[in-house]
């Protein structure tokens, strides 16, 4: 394993918690700066491709999507669509900004390929909850403001 796959002590870093769905963003030494509420994946965890699961274990942001698109802006394939989303409307929809996630772990490594992102979600009412897909969901409020504190390459745990 290399050197780039331990977490960078001088950034921020992310600790997601499945079971209280809760996402932590901790500064260099833990103390922990912000909370938000999440969902992870209705069909429980797992690093299986075509699971629909969450994967868990180490990760990094592997890359940023969105800087500076409007709260709601619908992304597919990481590019915005020029249309805002309604909360509430059909479908698992990536809005806002993206924080694409790469596994660092044996079990976890197609996190990428898998296309797992930290992203702004059109039904934030189902927050604090598993209700995704495999991504992680926040509010496009907490995910603009997320996108601004954390770097690529940010170490990210998922427990």
């Amino acid at each position: 394993m290399s050197s780039s796959n331990f977490p960078d002590e001088t950034q921020p870093s992310l600790r997601i918690s499945v079971p209280l769905q809760k996402l932590e963003v901790l500064a260099p030494g833990g103390k922990v700066l912000r909370r938000f509420r999440i969902s992870t994946s209705a069909a429980g965890t797992g690093c299986k491709e075509g699971s629909f699961r969450t994967p868990t274990g180490r990760f990094r942001v592997a890359a940023k999507h969105g800087r500076n698109a409007p709260a709601g802006m619908v992304f597919r394939a990481r590019k915005a669509m020029a249309r805002i989303a309604r909360q509430g409307e059909a479908g698992d929809l990536i809005l806002s900004r993206i924080l694409w996630l790469e596994g660092l772990d044996r079990a976890n490594a197609n996190t990428k390929s898998r296309y797992i992102y930290l992203h702004g979600t059109n039904h934030e009412a189902k927050l604090g909850r598993p209700a995704s897909q495999g991504c992680i969901r926040l509010a496009n409020a907490d995910i603009i403001e997320l996108f601004a504190l954390v770097p690529r390459g940010a170490h990210v745990d998922i427990v």
